[in-house]
């Protein structure tokens, strides 16, 4: 059994010859034979056993026994025959003695011939016959052996295909006859024609060329044709004829002859049957040309393939495979027989979507090329599809170093993009940083990231003098040290500056060998390789950079190039970022000068107020607001907005704040005032607009008139929290109204709030108008749920804090300067006022003093009783001379003592100079003599004359509740 374990062992791509010999080997082995033989069926009629193959025997032998015919009584016939073991012992008449014949049987002195038949599915395929030299016959585990050898072999017969086909083709059909036989003469095509039932073969001449066989001598036996192919080919061509005859097909092989002229040819075969009456094959014709240069082309392009570094495969329309060679075998394992396989269908063909592929390849006619992962050695291949007319190549190249190499250079293109853009973001960045921090801040975040840096510190120079901008990743005491000594005596700082270069150390090893003495910078730097960049300007040196590193490193000389073209552009940075820093500082002062330094502190109203400018533009914006006080405690608020940004606008907020005071102080009417702005913003020029509100409080009325100018309509909250938008009239802004303003009369409770603001406020790109005053009333009224003591001065400045924050959040970029005036306004008690109508004659001066003295020995205030009589009597007495009544005295006390006259004439009085002999003139000269301040106002009705007296420092507070207590503005 040892020997049958070693048949099977053997590798399953033997020819037919090297199984039947490889069977005979074993079989003589194991019976102790003298040499063996192999018959194969012949397909001709009478089925004849035709040797193929032989073992150990000579050939003056084996001659007798070439051709067996089945109804013999040897033992290869008796085994054909009845498909089984036969024995049998050679007799002298049966073998003639050696040295006959050669056709005759020679004894050799062999005891006995064993055969066993060579198992077929219809019947014996053949015998294996092994000669004894040892009398009787073998033993029965000798016979069970032989039978099992058979068996293997026959298994190899059945196995075996043919060697693939050449792409010859065969002649035209339309040729017959005569014609048809010079065509194939012509090209060499030789036509045979075979008689199954009689074995007669007839060749043409150009077949008889083909073979080298000479037509005279040609003996028309089937025998002869046989003898002529090759030993290895004979038995699967045998089989093959066999199977056509026998399912009635077509014959069509290619295999090797033995030319007579003792060449190896290689033949192309195409037959077809001819049947007899009852559908029997009765004859078959067919042609045979010569395909030796060919086969050798193909030979030679096959060792090519077969040998080459690249895996080759072809295969039919259908995906199978027609060959492979070494290298595909090797990816694919010998061990899965592909010949002849679908490809997508083998294991270890794991490549998705290969069939469709295929197909799309197939019907597109183009080539598809692709990269898979092979799984069985991880390794990255390129296959290429190629339709061809037999159906499709297949080309496997190894392109893993290929793709690394590709996947290096793609990940340095990637890093030097990535680090390209970077590069552009720093720069941008840079560009787009407005101070010296946002530059700090700018070159933290990308060039740190930009070489891996962990440490930034970075210095600029001022007054020849180096400073410290700021730094990042350095611990306290390395600032602490870097602090305590001047930078411009760090060494590697110096050379770095005075040799317009960077200086770059690659660890501390080098640090301390170029800069010894700094040692204790070192120390506690924590850092293992440094760059210090100068920062450069064309004509002046602006700072340095150091970037400093965790771990030691080599800076390439790309890296140089690139640090040092950062350097300029930080030096750049660096000095748009000062030049950013002073204009600012200079538009921060003077938008202080233009707004109140601080709001006035008066008895009808206390107030806060806010003014955010518009992100970080260093451009002043047209945005203020103001509280003039006026006679009788009267208060004037204003606010308004330039529109657009810039050195003019800000010019012309400054004019209109000056000629707003200067047009309150004449105690004009708001749309007077309103009037005499719009022609000024007017005589500007074309593209010069201004909002403008207005507003007139009176506490002894606790009226506050309105009048606006294009601007948004004030807010009013009373003091029960609800806040609503009086209707004041729509008037164009300043610049292009056409007089007359329209004005509104509001009448405010004590302690209500009066909120002026400016549309930057409430409107943005993303919220408009309406929306914005929306949000205002619903921030005033929530945040003054939150206040514990509405009438404390000082919450109104928690409430413009939280108005701000609502409707300003630190996260909101605005484009638009934002102005906010908070007032709460409180009106005379009326036990601090006191009028009186006068008759219209001399009389009426003696009355008003009477009413004076004693309605101020009622307040407390006697002191003043002898002045005011006289400054009563000297303005009654100009009415009655000048004017006409009815004539109105009232007295107001507050922080002032006040008194007013009113009458109906609009004449204004006015001081004028009086001459030693003039008789009047001297009246008004006594009033303002005896007065703080005084003036004159126009009314509804008429004017009033009015006076201001201070109060003595020990006279009685007045009743009002009025704070005297004002809050100081806080600019935003």
């Amino acid at each position: 059994m040892e020997k049958l374990r070693a048949l099977e062992s053997m590798d399953d791509g033997l020819t037919a010859t090297e199984a039947l010999r490889a069977a005979l080997h074993h079989a003589v082995a194991e019976l102790g034979g003298l040499g063996g033989m192999a018959h194969l069926s012949d397909p001709s009629g009478d089925h004849a056993l035709r040797l193929v193959v032989t073992t150990g025997l000579p050939r003056t032998f084996t001659q007798a026994w070439e051709n067996v015919k089945r109804d013999e009584p040897g033992a290869p016939a008796r085994a054909a025959r009845g498909g089984a073991f036969a024995w049998s012992s050679p007799k002298p008449a049966a073998y003639p003695a050696p040295g006959s014949e050669p056709q005759s049987r020679t004894s050799l002195g062999v005891a006995g011939m064993a055969a066993v038949p060579l198992p077929g599915p219809d019947g014996p395929l053949g015998t294996l016959s092994v000669l004894t030299a040892a009398p009787g016959e073998p033993s029965p585990d000798q016979q069970a052996f032989l039978r099992m050898a058979a068996r293997w072999a026959a298994n190899h017969l059945r196995g075996v295909s043919p060697p693939p086909s050449a792409a010859a083709r065969g002649v035209s059909p339309t040729l017959s006859g005569a014609q048809l036989q010079q065509a194939l003469n012509t090209v060499m095509v030789g036509t045979w024609d075979w008689d199954i039932r009689t074995g007669d073969l007839t060749w043409s001449d150009a077949l008889c060329e083909i073979f080298g066989v000479h037509p005279d001598t040609f003996d028309g036996q089937i025998e002869t044709w046989t003898k002529m192919v090759h030993p290895e080919d004979l038995p699967w061509v045998l089989a093959a004829l066999d199977e056509a005859i026998r399912s009635k097909s077509m014959f069509s092989a290619e295999h090797r002859i033995c030319h007579t002229d003792g060449k190896i040819r290689w033949v192309q075969v195409r037959s077809r049957l001819l049947l007899d009456e009852s559908g029997e094959p009765a004859y078959m014709i067919g042609t045979l040309w010569d395909t030796t240069e060919a086969r050798f082309a193909l030979d030679r392009v096959g060792r090519v393939l077969w040998h080459m570094s690249d895996g080759f495969i072809a295969m039919n329309d259908d995906g199978k495979i027609t060959f492979l060679n070494l290298e595909a075998e090797r990816l694919i394992g010998s061990g899965q027989k592909p010949l002849g396989r679908v490809l997508w269908d083998l294991p270890t063909v794991t490549t998705p979507d290969l069939e469709d592929r295929f197909r799309q390849a197939t019907d597109k006619g183009m080539p598809a090329e692709f990269d898979v992962r092979w799984p069985a050695n991880n390794r990255c291949y390129h296959v290429r599809l190629v339709p061809v007319p037999e159906g499709m190549t297949m080309f496997i190249s190894d392109v893993t170093e290929k793709r690394a190499w590709e996947a290096e250079q793609a990940a340095d293109a990637r890093a030097a993009a990535e680090r390209a853009a970077r590069i552009g973001e720093l720069t941008s960045a840079l560009a787009s940083a407005l101070t010296l921090r946002d530059v700090m801040n700018v070159t933290a975040d990308r060039l740190s990231s930009l070489f891996v840096a962990t440490g930034l510190i970075i210095y600029g120079i001022e007054n020849n003098r180096l400073r410290s901008i700021g730094s990042v990743g350095y611990s306290q005491a390395c600032i602490d040290s870097v602090q305590s000594k001047d930078p411009a005596t760090i060494p590697p700082i110096v050379q770095a500056l005075e040799s317009r270069a960077p200086v770059f150390i690659c660890s501390p090893e080098e640090y301390l060998r170029v800069f010894p003495d700094m040692a204790d910078l070192l120390a506690v730097s924590g850092k293992r390789a440094w760059a210090f960049l100068p920062l450069l300007a064309p004509d002046h040196r602006v700072g340095c950079c150091v970037l400093g590193f965790s771990q030691p490193r080599r800076f390439t000389e790309d890296e140089s190039t690139l640090l040092n073209a950062v350097g300029s552009l930080m030096a750049h940075a660096l000095e748009r970022a000062r030049l950013y820093e002073a204009e600012h500082a200079h538009a921060q002062e003077l938008q202080r000068e233009l707004l109140p330094h601080e709001l006035p502190s008066l008895p009808a109203v206390t107030a806060a107020a806010r003014y955010m400018p518009a992100g970080k533009e260093t451009e002043v914006g047209g945005d203020w607001y103001d509280i003039i006080p006026l006679s009788s405690d009267r208060v004037a608020l204003v606010i308004g907005d330039v529109m657009g940004h810039g050195m003019p606008e800000a010019v012309t907020m400054g004019r209109l704040r000056t000629a707003v005071h200067t047009l309150a102080a004449l105690e004009l009417p708001p749309e007077e005032i309103l009037y005499n702005l719009n022609e000024l913003v007017s005589n500007l020029g074309d593209d010069s607009y201004a909002t403008c509100l207005y507003a007139l409080y009176d506490p002894s009325t606790r009226i506050c008139t309105l009048a606006g100018a294009g601007h948004p309509s004030p807010a009013i909250v009373r003091p029960d929290g609800t806040a609503f938008f009086p209707d004041i009239p729509a008037n164009p802004p300043l610049g292009a109204a056409e007089p007359p303003f329209e004005t509104l009369d509001v009448q405010l409770p004590d302690d209500a709030l009066l909120v002026l603001y400016t549309d930057g406020l409430v409107e943005s790109p993303t919220c408009d108008l309406d929306s914005g005053m929306a949000q205002l009333a619903a921030s005033l009224t929530t945040s003054l749920r939150r206040i514990t003591c509405y009438t404390c001065d000082a919450e109104l400045e928690l409430l413009c804090d939280s108005v701000t924050g609502a409707l300003l959040p630190a996260d909101l970029q605005t484009t638009d300067d934002a102005a906010l005036l908070i007032t709460r306004v409180k009106s005379f008690d009326r036990r601090d006022m006191s009028s009186w109508c006068l008759p219209e004659d001399p009389r009426a001066a003696g009355v008003a003093r009477q009413h004076v003295r004693e309605q101020l020995s009622t307040w407390g205030l006697d002191d003043l009783t002898m002045t005011t009589e006289l400054l009563a009597s000297e303005l009654i007495g100009n009415v009655v001379r000048h004017a006409k009544g009815p004539i109105v005295l009232r007295l107001l006390r507050s922080r002032s003592l006040i008194c007013e006259v009113h009458d109906r004439s609009l004449t204004t009085p006015r001081i004028r100079r009086a001459s030693e002999t003039d008789e009047g003139g001297r009246g008004l000269q006594l009033v303002a003599a005896l007065s703080q301040r005084w003036g004159t106002r126009y009314t509804a009705e008429g004017k009033c004359i009015w006076t201001e007296q201070p109060l003595p420092a020990r006279a009685p507070a007045p009743a009002s509740t009025m704070s005297a207590v004002g809050s100081m503005t806080r600019l935003g």
